[in-house]
């Protein structure tokens, strides 16, 4: 394997999110729609001897051992005695503590280009297993479409009729741990389940984000922000910190990027049913 092109590692947002349950293990049970963004972190892959795995550059706080991208191709090898070794470049655009699934899609970029270029043949519902066992959110990545997700978010229901508008994505400058959130004693988990329809028919709540709101001012902030600047249904993603909203008729995203608060970043994005690299996998 030499040096090949870029790949993209799209961002993701929840259009809904309920917890709805806790686990005896500690997993809390969900309800949630995922959809792609066009927006995405790169990643290159090149060829190194069998049994040696790098990453570069460094990400501060993530050191190699701990890395998702490394960690994926670690157990790809393992997973099908494949002998190779790859050096991962990795271009980051999603920011850490996002809510947009970074670390998680990088994971699963990973896993479909290396199954490819190694010749594992590992078809889509083997290498979504071995992405849940790097985490929760892996599988949807590989799953390759937008979806309705139930249980800690590996049972993953094809959602073609979601629409795709365009969204105005903020990120408050801000990093929320997820970890925290989920174990914070003033969690509400224990919400009523909702149907596929009645999501479809309802506006989107995430029954995260009183919590963090309440937590991280800045969150709060954005979100009365956006409500303000005439963005339609702003809401959190995931556990946070990034907030998005839909561009209403007459909205400018020019004039919202120009009236961004100090340290805030945003992007216009648009929603993507469809996973950029879909067909590398066969199902």
């Amino acid at each position: 394997m030499s040096a090949v092109e870029a790949f993209p590692a799209p961002a993701k947002i929840n259009r809904m999110l309920r917890v709805v349950g806790q686990r005896e293990d500690g997993y809390h049970l969900l309800q949630t729609v995922f959809q792609y963004l066009d927006l995405a972190d790169t990643l290159e892959f090149h060829s190194l001897s069998a049994g040696h795995f790098h990453r570069s550059p460094e990400l501060a706080g993530v050191p190699e051992e701990q890395d998702l991208c490394l960690r994926a191709a670690r157990l790809l090898a393992d997973e099908t005695g494949c002998r190779e070794g790859v050096a991962i470049t990795l271009h980051k655009t999603l920011p850490m503590g996002g809510g947009l699934g970074g670390g998680s899609s990088d994971a699963a970029t990973t896993l479909m280009v290396l199954n490819q270029l190694w010749g594992c043949g590992l078809k889509r519902p083997d290498l979504m297993q071995l992405g849940l066992r790097l985490g929760a959110d892996v599988p949807v990545f590989l799953f390759g479409r937008s979806a309705w997700a139930e249980g800690i978010g590996e049972r993953l229901q094809a959602l073609p009729e979601l629409s795709e508008p365009r969204f105005f994505l903020i990120h408050p400058g801000v990093s929320v741990q997820t970890a925290a959130i989920f174990r914070h004693p003033r969690l509400t988990r224990r919400h009523p389940p909702i149907t596929i329809s009645a999501f479809l028919a309802k506006a989107p709540t995430n029954t995260l984000e009183e919590l963090v709101r309440q937590l991280y001012p800045a969150v709060d902030d954005c979100l009365r922000w956006m409500a303000t600047a005439g963005l339609v249904e702003p809401m959190l993603t995931g556990s946070g910190a990034c907030c998005f909203g839909r561009l209403g008729d007459g909205v400018e995203p020019e004039n919202l990027l120009a009236g961004l608060p100090e340290g805030w970043r945003a992007w216009v994005v648009q929603g993507r049913n469809r996973h950029p690299l879909h067909d590398l996998v066969k199902d």
